[in-house]
């Protein structure tokens, strides 16, 4: 590589959906755009506690593009270990933030709590929380803001500009100039004529660009904001005259407040008779407050009241939302959107089982996460050690995403062309990576695609080609996707129904007599190879 190429590390949101973040060193600097936490699968998951591959101490400033906790949550982790340099973001991620950052800060204590008082980890090391909510809020005091299309200089050698993304509020896409070489971070990209905001912009002319490929492999219908409230009206009123509750995983950020503009907007409307609806999650209800604060920023608001309708009713404590089980007939709505954490667990928990209530999910769920294991037809589940039904009616709409589906990408990229060094896709699963890697082959997008690895390192030189120059870890590769630990939880789901279905207790003993002896065989065979290789 030469002196004046800078150089991409790849440490998160490459083959995977989450962790943003990407590494920019140049002239013996270093900057990130994102630190972002792995959600999904516990494996996953785990890489959020393996240490930084680069020394926080000596990052220079993080560019952050939005702040979705994938994309802002390890912040208090880097804080923690020796960055103190300048976090840039734009005024409303700042104010998101200062609600999110020690959200996610408490909900890592409260998690750390939760695993060490389960039984059937008494025998284990106690788990420490990745960061506390002190170090949350560390993080939110280095936040500065930058506005929108102005030029600033995060660190010396790198010139950056921000532009809308139509992501959610405050999103950027990242534009930065280091040496010669011009670069476009993509960060996360709404889809064209999303409610709240305009469609994302950017610069053309480009070295290279880095975009997410989340629905890389997905078109969407077509969807008015007017039809999409259609669907949710359908929705609604066949869920509530089923008798049950309608339960919505949301993420409390965005999807929360979109579906309370199309509620309020269909009650004011006549459309809906005044259901009772519940919005059981604080940090939803302190974004909501952020949303009123920016909405004469925001489009598509209508008329009427909407953010604090008198149908809308925000739970706040434990024990309002625990008073939520003695329901039937409401609709609630609970983080987390993939049902990873948070309240939604304790309304699943009450409602899978209950043939007369129905969940309807409104956004993406990543592989290996409780939501899409639902959605992919379960007919049981384990939520916090307990087995159960799922009785309850599971129903979709797609028309809520905050991602631009592959043809809202695909026109986005070829704004910005020429590219004329490699398009990077990241931020996507694999199959939808390389679906959409096929289809931008196959028209010329550029000349050069690359798919990262996480862990990969490039160099980008000005007007050519980007070159590898680290391969990543395969064992942080192995991580991405479903998991053991999914395969585990279907695996002793399934188990006692099955030994259940044995005739006599004299077999049961003998089947589970042969599965342990298949666990011995197996420690006997790989102590073998062991000392074999030793």
């Amino acid at each position: 590589m030469t002196s004046n190429e800078p150089k991409i590390t790849f440490h998160g949101a490459a083959g995977t959906v989450t962790g943003s973040c990407m590494e920019l060193e140049y002239d013996g600097r270093a900057i990130l755009i994102d630190c972002g936490l792995f959600q999904g699968p516990r494996t996953l998951e785990t890489l959020n506690r393996e240490p930084f591959s680069f020394d926080a101490r000596k990052i220079a400033a993080v560019v952050l593009t939005h702040a979705h906790i994938d994309h802002s949550g390890l912040l208090p982790k880097l804080v923690a270990e020796g960055f103190r340099g300048p976090v840039y973001a734009t005024p409303q991620t700042r104010d998101l933030l200062y609600h999110m950052l020690p959200d996610a800060g408490r909900i890592q204590e409260s998690e750390a709590e939760r695993r060490n008082r389960r039984r059937d980890r008494k025998d284990e090391e106690p788990v420490e929380p990745i960061y506390t909510e002190a170090d949350s809020k560390a993080a939110y005091d280095q936040i500065e803001t930058v506005a929108l299309n102005k030029w600033f200089q995060p660190a010396r050698g790198f010139t950056a500009r921000l532009w809308n993304a139509g992501h959610i509020l405050g999103s950027t896409s990242v534009e930065m100039q280091i040496g010669e070489t011009r670069l476009l971070f993509s960060g996360d990209l709404g889809p064209d004529h999303k409610a709240f905001h305009a469609d994302p912009e950017g610069p053309s002319g480009l070295d290279h660009v880095i975009c997410e490929s989340t629905y890389g492999d997905r078109v969407r219908e077509d969807l008015t904001i007017e039809q999409r409230r259609t669907l949710l009206e359908a929705e609604i009123k066949a869920a509530l005259t089923r008798g049950g509750n309608l339960v919505i995983p949301v993420f409390a950020l965005e999807r929360t407040q979109e579906l309370l503009l199309d509620i309020a907007m269909l009650i004011n409307t006549g459309r809906l008779a005044h259901p009772q609806v519940f919005i059981d999650s604080p940090l939803a209800t302190r974004a909501t407050e952020v949303f009123a604060k920016h909405a004469g920023e925001l489009e598509d608001m209508g008329s009427g009241e909407i953010f604090h309708h008198p149908s809308f009713h925000y739970v706040l404590n434990a024990a309002e939302s625990m008073r939520l089980n003695s329901l039937s007939g409401a609709i609630i709505m609970a983080a987390s959107g993939m049902c990873e954490a948070g309240r939604i667990r304790h309304h699943l928990r009450h409602n899978l089982g209950r043939r007369e209530s129905t969940i309807l999910f409104v956004g993406f769920q990543a592989a290996g996460s409780l939501g899409r294991t639902i959605l992919d037809g379960a007919n049981r589940v384990r939520i916090w050690g307990q087995d159960v039904a799922v009785r309850a009616q599971i129903r979709r709409i797609d028309s809520y995403s905050a991602h631009a589906d592959q043809q809202d990408l695909q026109r986005w990229i070829k704004a910005r062309q020429p590219i004329e060094g490699s398009l990077f896709l990241s931020h996507g699963e694999s199959g939808s990576v390389e679906t959409f890697r096929r289809l931008l082959q196959s028209d010329g997008t550029a000349a050069s695609i690359i798919a990262p690895k996480l862990g990969e390192t490039y160099a980008l030189p000005a007007r050519a080609p980007a070159r590898r120059l680290k391969t990543g870890d395969p064992e942080l590769q192995g991580a991405v996707g479903r998991d053991w630990q999914n395969d585990y939880a279907d695996f002793s789901i399934r188990l006692k129904k099955e030994l259940q279905g044995i005739e006599s207790a004299s077999e049961r003993r003998e089947a589970l007599a042969r599965m342990s002896e298949v666990l011995r065989s197996y420690q006997r065979h790989r102590d073998k190879r062991k000392a074999r290789n030793g």
